[in-house]
């Protein structure tokens, strides 16, 4: 097991630079999801600390080595890929014991790690099977055995669940997530699914750009999104951002889209400032008019059950506000056309500047 520290990473192709001077400390043992859309550089920075891709400024340690110049092998880590990369034409457990043997291990030190490790995964019965006789949730936890029997200082995870259905993806995070419990090495999880990153991580590096936008725990992204972006890419579905104006004399905001708001527990920064008021969809609460702090112009409904949807615009006499949805309780009776007043739970609102799109304060 070992730490692994990035200081101002760097990534230039040519003229353009992809990664934007990444600083990030792993502890020993702590499980970190790199999470961000398509295009980000989560890939491309986990690709640099494997040492697949040179850096072009800063530096990389793990465990405490410096390891910018020394090839993938030498850095004392194992990847798990996207597409499993296993040898067809060997056995599962010829797959796992590959490395070992070309590491010079003994034929009962390898049994020995090979046998351990697909107890753990649930592969014994697998063991003299070619790859193509496997599903695909088993094809993925050979490829993780076979990191897993290398013992390394850190794991490398580049999107290993993107392939499988979703049924069996929410079985292989939790079987993910109780191995690293158990061997408790170093990892680093390259993911676009913010479920995924959400159940996984200790801590999450929210990538945009190249740059990282939010470096922290899951709960902390959510509850206290440093941006706009972090706030409409963490959550689902993403958080109401509401175009505002400061009002004076600390009245409230002004919205855009008509009307004036003042949730409660927010101290508001200086009058005539152009803000974004955002709220998440589950924070929004149906209520009388008199207690109302938003209308909602429902124009379409989802019904998934355990929750129920509402779709539509922001409504203040007759005002056309930008769009919005609510997430009610599933027996909640709503209809399209419907103008629903709601009230925003106290504490549960957020304020980012317009133009950086930055957070504004702690509330």
């Amino acid at each position: 097991m070992a730490a692994i520290s990035l200081r101002d990473v760097r990534k230039n192709y040519g003229a353009t630079e992809v990664i934007h001077g990444v600083s990030l400390d792993v502890t020993d043992g702590e499980f970190i999801v790199i999470v961000g859309p398509s295009g980000c550089g989560k890939s491309t920075l986990l690709r640099m600390v494997a040492g697949l891709e040179p850096i072009t400024e800063g530096t990389i340690q793990i465990g405490g080595r410096v390891v910018n110049d020394l090839e993938p092998g030498e850095r004392d880590i194992a990847m798990v890929f996207q597409n499993y990369a296993l040898y067809p034409h060997m056995s599962v457990y010829d797959n796992m014991a590959y490395g070992l043997k070309i590491a010079g291990l003994s034929k009962d030190a390898i049994r020995e790690r090979v046998d351990a490790a697909a107890q753990m995964l649930e592969l014994k019965p697998y063991l003299d099977r070619r790859p193509r006789q496997l599903s695909g949730g088993q094809r993925q936890r050979v490829a993780m055995g076979r990191a897993l029997v290398r013992q390394p200082a850190a794991f490398l995870l580049d999107e290993p669940l993107s392939n499988l259905d979703a049924k069996l993806r929410v079985q292989m995070r939790l079987e993910i997530k109780a191995m690293q419990r158990k061997v408790e090495t170093t990892s680093l999880y390259v993911t676009h699914d913010q479920v995924e990153a959400m159940t996984l991580a200790d801590r999450l590096v929210v990538m945009n750009g190249g740059h990282a936008e939010q470096i922290d725990t899951p709960l902390n992204v959510y509850r206290t999104p440093a941006t706009t972006f972090v706030a409409g890419f963490i959550g689902s579905p993403a958080m109401n951002l509401m175009p505002a104006t400061v009002a004076p004399n600390g009245k409230g905001l002004d919205l855009d889209g008509g009307g004036t708001v003042k949730p409660r527990d927010m101290a508001l920064p200086e009058s005539g400032r152009k803000v974004l008021l955002g709220v998440r969809p589950e924070h929004l609460s149906p209520v009388d008019d008199l207690n109302a702090d938003l209308k909602l112009a429902i124009r379409a409904v989802e019904t998934l059950g355990a929750d129920t949807l509402a779709h539509g615009r922001l409504a203040d006499s007759g005002g056309v506000g930008g769009e919005m949805v609510a997430r009610l309780p599933g027996t909640s009776a709503v209809e399209p056309d419907q103008v629903l007043p709601l009230a925003i739970e106290p504490g549960m609102a957020h304020l980012f500047d317009r133009e950086s799109g930055k957070r504004i304060g702690n509330m």
